[in-house]
């Protein structure tokens, strides 16, 4: 049974280009997220952090509309990153991207901070609307 993202649907208003942190790994899985990004003209991907402690790192330093990160990631995983970068950036708005559909694991990154828990198996169909949800959200 595929996993519908968890989110919180408010309103925002969006006229200038969204700007996305994209944390994971795996270069081959960071193409592949860029690819169906490709949709939105506004949006752009302004780093790409192979590592949490970088993706962390860099949502202070840059404060993206958008963090993407990989669960599993080394240095630090996308649930300890997302506690990280929800003190360091708070108006960021972080997706979680994974291989591990554990239920456990998709309440702590929602518990973390994390607006959606997309698996990557459903990115082509899910990713998408879980950014669009996530930038109408407020926190």
């Amino acid at each position: 049974m595929p996993h519908k993202p968890h989110l919180v649907e408010l309103h925002r208003s969006s006229s200038a280009r969204v700007r996305i942190l994209l944390g994971d790994d795996f270069a081959s899985w960071r193409s592949r997220v860029r690819s169906f990004l490709k949709v939105e003209t506004e949006w752009t991907i302004i780093h790409e952090a192979c590592n949490g402690l970088e993706a962390v790192q860099k949502a202070a330093e840059l404060h993206p509309d958008v963090a993407l990160l990989d669960l599993s990631m080394p240095g630090l995983n996308g649930i300890e990153a997302t506690k990280r970068i929800r003190e360091l950036s708070p108006d960021s708005k972080i997706i979680i991207l994974t291989q591990n559909e554990d239920e456990d694991l998709r309440a702590a990154a929602l518990q973390a901070g994390a607006l959606a828990y997309v698996l990557k198996a459903e990115m082509a169909k899910e990713l998408v609307p879980a950014v669009r949800a996530a930038l109408r959200t407020r926190r």
